[in-house]
């Protein structure tokens, strides 16, 4: 257990905490950087993700239907949550976006690779582009949903830039298109360091955290969050994994990937459409930091 973590997870921590350590001693405007994520450096990973991706068409399309139905369970799950304990509106759409979404890239791709290496790898990155998807649409729809009616948030997905990066990129994959070398090394610089400026988002978001200021139903919020995206949806996960026909390799990316702490782009979703984002925040922060007590045994489960 105690390689697991130092081999597969400590690395991660480490890069989260050069965040946390730079918010600390300059508390810089993490506002404006969620932003340059929001609009260039998600797209750019998703995009370069998806054009250069190996996994077969029948693989991709496995992953995917498996990663959006445990999406849909853990969305109806978490809404129901936040319906029994009387949420407004507001924070009933800050639960199920920190609940349903998880750290698929910038933890979890890391955590898959290092644990079960190349071939899960491919499978966590279907994974990550199709959460991310849901995320960047079904999740915006909802968080469009604590401050407008149905109508205006759908109208939101129009402006949501990793829309049109999966549009674009899959238009470029069936036409075989190839890009431009100028073009192609600039998207795969910005895509390449979208990981690593996500981590440190995540750092930088944990440091400025304040758990002492949620009120008491913020935190009873915060430990629904974290219960549901650490102890059911792995569950969930399980369950659907042989519905979907995954095995081997594939079953172990999409367990894995389905059982990361709260995505650090759900503080950004809720900076950017005005959630609660010391919830969102406190999710975030508890997820990640309880994280490696399931994810070690559950790397160990799945390796055996």
């Amino acid at each position: 257990m105690v390689s697991i973590f130092l081999d597969n997870l400590l690395p991660v921590l480490i890069c989260a905490g050069f965040g946390y350590v730079l918010q600390r001693r300059a508390s810089l405007d993490i506002r404006s950087i969620g932003q340059v994520v929001f609009f260039i450096f998600s797209p750019c990973l998703i995009f370069n993700s998806l054009l250069k991706s190996e996994v077969s068409e029948p693989a991709l399309v496995r992953m995917t239907g498996f990663t959006w139905a445990v999406i849909a369970v853990m969305i109806i799950v978490a809404g129901f949550v936040g319906w029994v304990l009387r949420l407004d509106r507001q924070r009933w759409a800050t639960l199920i976006v920190s609940s349903t979404f998880v750290n698929g890239g910038n933890f979890g791709l890391a955590i898959v690779a290092f644990a079960f290496g190349d071939e899960a790898l491919s499978y966590a990155v279907a994974f990550f582009i199709a959460s991310t998807l849901a995320v960047y649409t079904v999740g915006v729809f909802v968080a469009g949903l604590g401050r407008a009616d149905i109508g205006a948030a759908a109208r939101e997905l129009l402006r949501i830039p990793v829309f049109y990066a999966v549009v674009a990129a899959e238009a470029l994959r069936l036409g075989g298109v190839t890009l431009p070398l100028a073009i192609d090394r600039a998207v795969t610089l910005m895509a390449d360091a979208g990981i690593p400026v996500m981590l440190i988002v995540l750092g930088m978001q944990i440091a400025a955290s304040r758990l002492s200021r949620l009120s008491g139903s913020q935190r009873w919020a915060v430990g629904a969050s974290v219960s549901l995206q650490l102890v059911v949806a792995p569950l969930v996960a399980w369950s659907l994994a042989s519905v979907f026909g995954l095995d081997g390799a594939a079953r172990q990316a999409g367990i894995l990937e389905a059982s990361m702490p709260a995505a650090v782009v759900t503080t950004v979703i809720a900076m950017q459409y005005d959630l609660d984002l010391d919830l969102a925040t406190a999710g975030v922060l508890l997820s990640t930091l309880l994280s490696p007590f399931t994810l070690t045994p559950l790397i160990a489960w799945l390796g055996g």
